[in-house]
């Protein structure tokens, strides 16, 4: 009788990421297991899949979306940028400059621990 010697070879996580990065025919769940069973990580450089498909209204909708968001960022970044370069207020302007009914129940949470004291 003739015995087979069984190989065994040992994947490590950039030859399992490697790999991914040229399979176009593996599921997203089939991705997931194999990453976390290896430890392969994703790679942070590449660009997020597209889940509609192309010329779709869904598509369409899902893109006017990523640009009202990334606009809205964009003058985020701007505000944060401008308040940075400002001198900062004294302490009670700002708590005067602050809508007080947008935070209602935060001041009184605060307030009733500051009575605590």
């Amino acid at each position: 009788m003739a015995t087979k010697s069984a190989t065994t070879t040992t994947l490590t996580s950039k030859q399992v990421q490697k790999a991914l990065s040229k399979a176009r025919d593996v599921t997203p769940e089939e991705e997931k297991a194999l990453r976390m069973r290896h430890g392969a990580p994703v790679e942070l450089k590449a660009p997020l899949p597209r889940k509609a498909a192309e010329n779709s209204e869904a598509g369409d909708e899902l893109l006017l979306m990523e640009l009202q968001l990334l606009k809205a960022y964009r003058a985020h970044q701007a505000a944060q940028q401008g308040k940075s370069k400002t001198v900062a207020k004294p302490r009670a302007a700002a708590a005067v400059a602050r809508p007080t009914s947008a935070n209602r129940a935060k001041d009184k949470i605060v307030r009733a621990l500051r009575k605590k004291r």
